[in-house]
């Protein structure tokens, strides 16, 4: 019988990378994070940055970020453009977001 890949653990939680690309930690003054990349492919909703407040449309590449000591909560997850998250130490979170 042909093996079947799980995509939840015996918890119910799904594993970091999910399929969407390759999750990392990083650090920085705003503290630890876990950061996942989304290929453009690979993205069918639309979100908005909290660095920019613009659109993220689906199909354009993007990392989801989340404080890395809430790995289990869905709601502290954002989408950033790339150059958003990379430009965050010297811009931070539009009003919206703060």
């Amino acid at each position: 019988m042909p093996r079947r890949n799980r995509t939840h653990d015996a918890d119910g939680h799904r594993p970091l990378g999910g399929g969407l690309g390759d999750a990392r930690t990083e650090s920085g003054p705003d503290g630890d994070w876990i950061v996942r990349s989304v290929p453009g492919a690979q993205t069918t909703k639309m979100y908005r940055c909290p660095g920019c407040d613009h659109e993220i449309r689906p199909g354009v590449a993007h990392v989801v970020a989340w404080p890395a000591d809430d790995l289990g909560s869905a709601t502290d997850r954002r989408h950033w453009h790339n150059g958003c998250w990379g430009a965050r130490s010297r811009r931070g979170p539009t009003r919206r977001w703060s």
